[in-house]
């Protein structure tokens, strides 16, 4: 090599190059550390744990097309008798849908459609899952049931609990149309708050929480920033002992969410089985019926 060329880079240069250099790594670095957290907001499999025929009720198994190419699959479980609305139901974060079927399975005999389906990589769903892709996937779902000829789209009502909880107030607040209940169990307020708790409590990997988070959605994502500006009404349930998602966190939404508005107060340390309870199906088919009347 021409020594003229050997040391084209002043020396003065090189500390603020070497700088600059580690810079750029240490964001590359967080930029995969964030890939890598967001992923545990997610654990799907394919495996079957329920089914409709194994629980009493009808259903028919349905496909819909998902934003950027994902083909999402689900079930859709008539009212029996005359339909007073249909329920998007948005799950929570682990299995697939046939794990969550008992939650909703009851509502067709309180004389209510059901569309339950499966978030891109989830079940018989493709693509791969994602905090932006999953809200994606709701309004799909949603868009779905507002096109199928044997529902009345001005009467839908959605059911998120967990991961789906969290997911479907930012998919109301972006499609709100014919939406008239919003029902959501054990969400989370904030993304990097619930991460950092989640974090927090890893061990000795609890450290690198402030980091991690920081590749998450920020403020103007998080449901809590959704839920202000939701143009229906609001039922809310979670467990005063709630070990996965804080009660601390339903405190927050509903403290941000417009009037009207329903608190529900699950006493015990359920995550998700409100709807297994009788106070909790009791209020949520009170809640539909004034919605829905």
């Amino acid at each position: 090599m021409p020594a003229a060329t050997r040391n084209a880079t002043p020396p003065g240069r090189r500390p603020a190059l070497r700088r600059l250099a580690r810079l750029a790594l240490a964001g590359l670095s967080m930029s995969l550390l964030a890939g890598c957290i967001e992923r545990y907001f997610f654990y799907p499999d394919q495996r079957i744990y329920s089914t409709p025929e194994a629980l009493g009720v009808r259903a028919e198994e349905v496909r819909f097309a998902g934003p950027e190419g994902a083909q999402l699959h689900g079930w859709w479980l008539p009212a029996e008798g005359r339909a007073r609305g249909s329920v998007l139901h948005a799950h929570g974060n682990a299995a697939n849908v046939s794990n969550h079927l008992p939650l909703v399975a009851w509502l067709p005999s309180a004389g209510y459609n059901v569309l339950s389906f499966d978030y891109r990589g989830y079940g018989q769903s493709t693509g791969q899952p994602s905090l932006r892709g999953v809200v994606a996937d709701t309004v799909a779902a949603l868009d779905y049931l507002r096109q199928r000829a044997d529902v009345d789209h001005t009467r839908l009502a959605v059911l998120g609990q967990s991961l789906g909880g969290a997911t479907a107030v930012r998919a109301v607040a972006q499609s709100p149309g014919g939406v008239r209940l919003l029902i959501i169990e054990s969400a989370f307020s904030s993304y990097r708050g619930v991460a950092r708790e989640a974090a927090g409590s890893a061990g000795p990997l609890g450290w690198l929480a402030p980091v991690l988070v920081l590749g998450l959605p920020g403020a103007e994502h998080d449901p809590v920033t959704a839920i202000a500006r939701l143009p229906v009404p609001l039922l809310l349930l979670h467990a005063r002992l709630d070990p996965v998602v804080s009660f601390r966190h339903g405190e927050v939404l509903y403290a941000a969410a417009p009037q009207p508005k329903q608190w529900l107060v699950l006493e015990g340390d359920g995550h998700v089985d409100g709807l297994l309870q009788p106070a909790g199906r009791n209020e949520v088919v009170r809640a539909l019926q004034a919605a829905l009347p």
